[in-house]
């Protein structure tokens, strides 16, 4: 920027007030922008790229004096928008890209302090009725064994029994 402000500088010298035949002349832009949209990890980018349309109608601008002084000039601002305009791209690309991150960030924090504890929790609930409920089957499966034990010995004691007083008969 600093060369074309000093190249610009340097033409006004050598060929004089020139700007009047610059805005008279002026019919549309010659340097022109296409926006394209590039795809990196997921997030959609802006990507920016000059490009000429036209014919230069400045060619023969300076021929009384300082026409290389011009051509120069023209030379430098075009490298300072083809400069600014890749700045552009890329600064547009950073916003974009932080602004995804950001957002990736609040899900990830939404995730390990909100979703991973209530999970955490329903998974210690449900363990816990589940031994519970392991528990009371094992105190059933006790008292049934209890109790079969219980008929057996009292069905014994009366098979015996029955024995026994076909015996005294």
């Amino acid at each position: 920027m600093r060369e074309a402000a000093f190249s610009l500088a340097e033409a006004k010298f050598t060929a004089g007030d020139f700007s009047t035949t610059v805005i008279q002349n002026v019919n549309k832009a010659q340097v022109k922008i296409r926006a394209k949209k590039d795809n990196v990890a997921g997030v959609t980018l802006p990507v920016f790229e000059h490009y000429h349309e036209g014919t230069d109608n400045y060619e023969l601008t300076g021929l009384a004096g300082g026409g290389e002084q011009l051509a120069k000039l023209k030379r430098n601002y075009s490298k300072a928008v083809e400069l600014l305009v890749g700045l552009a791209s890329l600064q547009t690309s950073f916003v974009t890209l932080d602004e995804a991150i950001k957002i990736t960030d609040r899900r990830i924090n939404a995730i390990e302090h909100v979703i991973i504890p209530q999970i955490e929790h329903t998974l210690a609930y449900n363990i816990t009725e589940l031994d519970e409920t392991e528990q009371e089957e094992f105190y059933m499966l006790r008292k049934i064994q209890e109790k079969k034990k219980i008929l057996k010995e009292k069905s014994d004691k009366d098979l015996e029994g029955s024995q026994r007083g076909d015996r005294a008969c």
